[in-house]
């Protein structure tokens, strides 16, 4: 099965389209290595894909014939991202809860360190 469609198939990426503009942007690697959307899926491949500053990674179980629901996803891919990962992920939703809801657009020191901090995450 194609990339772009696994992705699509077990819900990592809205749509299709979508999945096929992150393969281009060079945000999906399969075990290590950057991947064209036309890349053919094999079991057992390790499959990492970059969303903002986490790398969440799958293995692939098997291959759906069409898009599944949530509940079927874990038959076909099993996520093995890293707790570290995971760790970004939750200081991120951590800092943008610090923000009550409806005060506005943040101010320009809020934006510097909004950016400082992504920049530490990109390195």
């Amino acid at each position: 099965m194609r990339i772009d469609k696994y992705l699509w198939c077990v819900r990592i990426f809205k749509t299709r389209t979508l999945a096929t503009t992150q393969c281009k942007l060079n945000k999906v690697w399969v075990n290590g290595e950057l991947v064209k959307a036309s890349r053919e899926l094999k079991p057992n491949d390790a499959v990492v894909v970059r969303k903002g500053p986490i790398h969440f990674s799958w293995k692939v179980r098997a291959f759906p014939t069409a898009r599944l629901g949530a509940k079927f996803v874990p038959e076909y891919a099993e996520d093995v991202t890293t707790p570290d990962e995971r760790a970004k992920l939750e200081i991120i939703k951590l800092q943008y809860q610090e923000r009550p809801r409806g005060i506005g657009r943040p101010t320009k020191k809020d934006r510097r360190e909004l950016d400082d901090f992504f920049e530490l995450e990109d390195e």
